[in-house]
């Protein structure tokens, strides 16, 4: 065994000496171009002609369209209305689909074919953006995704990879940044989902077209996988030197034998995590393994050593070596980001392409400069070695070294004369580039940091560099939609990230306040008998309940119809008697015959089953009682709450009276509907329009409310039908299986577990199109509903 682990490591590493070869060609054949300074007077010539493009002589029409006012880029929605406006679109997004043709396809833009499909790709992604306009409805909802799977017949997937996604939010460290960690995830398996649908036959029959899109999507999760939990993981101080040795040496060992090594024992305080990560990366790694084809597996798995251990070397550098070769410094990172991009198209097992493998080699570099620069600061800042840090630190010392900057220039000549062949429209995408990063890198650090920069890293070529700072002032139409998506998506899941928090913040504090309103005092205190209703409601109402209804109307009366909160309190009350005395029903040996509840013996366990039909009795009474004492409003507009409130008990009645109708008959999918919206939905419409209704809200917002409600209360019954089926008992504090065991119909008996997890997402879509219809602040709402299909319990 021990030969043939030292035969593999052996072939392993004369992989990536030929790997390594290569682009010490590519490295010496740039060096000389700088020492030459070969770039400049080519790029010069390029940027006068480029220029007359981008630097305009105002016109009246531009004077006015000034006027008007150029919008801040991240305002995303406004910016792509101003593009419109101005007639600026059509040539951002071609330039956008242009570069991203280029950078991750690895297409040669003089190709015919190559324009016919970028045009493609601009026209409809031109009607995406200008349709959606109107509404502003939000690119990354995730109702959005899912309608657009359902189109594709993937709604499974997009399902599964909800979960996953969730799932890799909620395992991301401390230590780590997870915005980003999300955003590269995503970033992944977008580009891998572009790949496969360049290399899809157009003639693909639908079901040949959904299979493709299916593995594409698991296989870009699979590799996307890697950049938060390995090269982020090891980059960042969450694991200790001793633990990233060992899951280093696990990650090689898997890749130079083609199986994942077992974890064994791991010593270190992150154990939970790298159990997680590791059982994670393994189904991932076996999953991208398992669709190789036999053709292009060895591609795979050399592709990948080279990716980590070209990391790896860059990675454990160190900044206070003071020695490093150029060779040292630029060899790893030629190969990393040419690696990372070539690896593509070895996950989806893609044909070999030869024009397709140098263009990617010799890009990777251009955007590993062009992302080392922008963040060379921060880079700096956590003492990472960077061609530009390493500079920016010992440039005075060691005159040999080589200046990344002038090195960026150079590669950007080399790609165009060299690689692209001087094809006019290349050139024009990757100036654009260029000249934005700068642009950009400017705004964000400030003119006066700006120039130090600058004067460091552009000194050397001043006349050159007073026609690329000129540009940087004064050319336009430069920016990419790429970018604009970039910082739209980070603004979105930051704010995610906070309104989750404000959301999980506000119903804990608000549930607490609401335990604190329930108990119900003995108003006998003299009396020498105790008082069983009162002690059974208290042990009912004092139990770990979700109180999701009180809280949602707590939210809405309080927040959103700014109603006073001593004066709706009897309201809280008066939800949660209700919801509890359903529950002490539905408990019954009559109904559902539950032996726990909330994690506890249900009522009639504990005292008979006499006692909890008085107690059900005595908490619907109370809860009247309740709201006859909302004396705050305008005693009609009470009457017209406790009316409502009356039909609503009906109803909740005829839903239980039906469920218990349906015991051991197959239901319709409509009846189980309607069931459920009775037994249910009613429930969440009644928390909704009871604040509604004192805050006297129009009628089509009360409207719009109950078809939210709706919605949303049949997904949280099909969650339950799903939780009985693969819940945990110790989380939901009840027994799984009962709705089989009581020969119920469910949405997982009729549809299978596949087909009511479906239904519930396509419920989720239809509360969260609801909200739309809402003229207020809905973010309570909308986490509400994501709680609801992504609880655990």
């Amino acid at each position: 065994m021990d030969s043939m682990n030292d035969e593999l490591i052996k072939n392993a590493d004369a992989c990536y000496r030929l790997a390594e070869r290569k682009a010490a060609q590519y490295f010496k054949s740039l060096c000389m171009q700088v020492v030459q300074k070969a770039f400049v007077p080519i790029l010069t010539k390029d940027i006068q002609s480029w220029k007359h493009n981008h630097i305009h002589h105002h016109s009246l029409f531009s004077f006015f369209s000034r006027v008007k006012g150029k919008p801040d880029s991240r305002n995303y929605h406004h910016y792509i209305q101003w593009l419109e406006y101005t007639g600026k679109l059509d040539n951002y997004l071609d330039r956008s689909i242009s570069y991203i043709f280029l950078r991750d396809l690895g297409k040669a833009l003089d190709s015919a074919d190559t324009q016919i499909r970028i045009q493609r790709v601009v026209d409809s992604l031109k009607s995406h953006l200008t349709t959606d306009q109107g509404d502003k409805t939000e690119l990354f909802r995730m109702d959005r995704f899912y309608r657009m799977a359902q189109k594709e017949g993937i709604e499974s997937t997009m399902i599964w990879l909800i979960n996953k996604l969730k799932t890799v939010s909620v395992n991301i460290p401390k230590g780590l940044d997870a915005v980003q960690a999300q955003r590269k995830l995503i970033k992944i398996i977008a580009g891998v989902l572009m790949h496969e649908l360049e290399e899809m036959d157009e003639e693909a029959s639908p079901e040949e077209r959904t299979q493709k899109l299916d593995k594409a999507i698991r296989l870009g999760y699979s590799y996307g996988l890697t950049y938060p939990f390995i090269d982020d993981l090891l980059d960042s101080g969450v694991l200790s030197e001793k633990e990233k040795k060992q899951y280093s040496d696990l990650i090689r060992t898997t890749l130079i034998t083609g199986s994942v090594q077992e974890l064994g024992e791991w010593t270190g305080k992150n154990k939970e995590l790298i159990r997680y990560i590791h059982s994670e990366l393994r189904d991932a790694f076996e999953y991208i393994k398992a669709h190789q084809r036999q053709e292009t597996i060895k591609s795979f798995f050399e592709q990948s050593y080279v990716f980590f251990h070209s990391q790896e070397v860059d990675r454990v550098k160190d900044l206070s070596h003071a020695n490093y070769t150029n060779e040292e410094l630029y060899i790893p990172i030629i190969l990393k980001s040419a690696s990372s991009r070539l690896i593509v198209r070895s996950v989806i097992s893609a044909p070999e392409d030869e024009g397709f493998d140098n263009r990617t080699f010799f890009y990777g570099i251009y955007n590993q400069l062009a992302d080392d620069f922008a963040d060379m600061f921060n880079d700096m800042e956590e003492g990472a070695v960077t061609p530009y840090t390493y500079y920016m630190k010992y440039h005075d010392k060691r005159p040999d070294l080589i200046n990344p900057f002038e090195l960026y220039w150079t590669v950007i000549s080399n790609l165009i004369y060299n690689v692209y062949h001087s094809d006019t429209k290349t050139c024009e995408v990757i100036l654009d580039r260029a000249i934005n990063g700068l642009k950009r890198f400017k705004e964000r650090i400030g003119t006066q940091k700006y120039n130090e920069v600058m004067e460091l890293f552009a000194s050397g070529n001043p006349k050159f560099n007073r026609l690329i700072q000129r540009m940087v002032r004064k050319a336009d139409d430069v920016d990419f939609f790429d970018k604009l998506l970039r910082d739209h998506m980070i603004t979105i899941l930051k704010n995610e990230r906070k309104e989750q928090e404000d959301f999980s913040d506000t119903i804990e504090t608000v549930r607490n306040q609401i335990n604190n309103i329930l108990h119900i005092p003995n108003n006998n205190p003299v009396s020498l008998m105790k008082e069983p209703i009162i002690d059974a409601a208290n042990y009912s109402l004092e139990s770990d309940g979700k109180r999701l209804r009180p809280i949602v109307t707590w939210v809405m009366g309080i927040n959103e119809y700014g109603l006073e909160k001593s004066a709706i309190i009897p309201l809280l009350r008066s939800l949660e008697y209700m919801h509890t005395a359903s529950l002490i029903f539905d408990d019954l040996p009559s109904q559902d015959n539950a032996s726990t509840r909330r994690g506890r013996p249900t009522l009639h366990q504990v005292y008979n089953i006499a006692v909890a039909e008085l107690t059900g009795l005595f908490l619907t009474q109370k809860a009247i009682a309740e709201q006859a004492s909302l004396d705050q409003f305008d005693s009609k507009t009470v009457l017209t709450l406790i009316k409502y409130s009356a039909q609503i008990t009906e109803d909740m009645c005829k839903g239980q009276a039906m469920d218990l109708d349906s015991r051991g008959k197959q239901l319709t999918l409509e009846r189980l509907n309607m069931m459920s919206f009775y037994k249910t939905g009613i429930a969440f419409e009644a928390s909704l329009i009871m604040p509604a209704i004192l805050a006297q809200a129009n009628g089509l917002e009360i409207e719009a409310l109950k078809k939210f409600a709706r919605h949303a209360g049949i997904a949280f019954q099909i969650k339950d039908d799903l939780l009985d089926v693969e819940g945990d008992l110790i989380l939901l504090g009840k027994p799984i299986g009962k709705d089989a065991e009581n020969n119920n119909s469910t949405f997982v008996s009729i549809l299978g577990i596949d087909g009511a997890r479906k239904a519930m997402w396509e419920h989720y879509c239809l509360a969260m199109e609801a909200l739309q219809e809402v003229q207020r602040n809905t973010t309570f709402l909308k986490h509400l509903l994501n709680y609801i299909v992504n609880r655990d319990h």
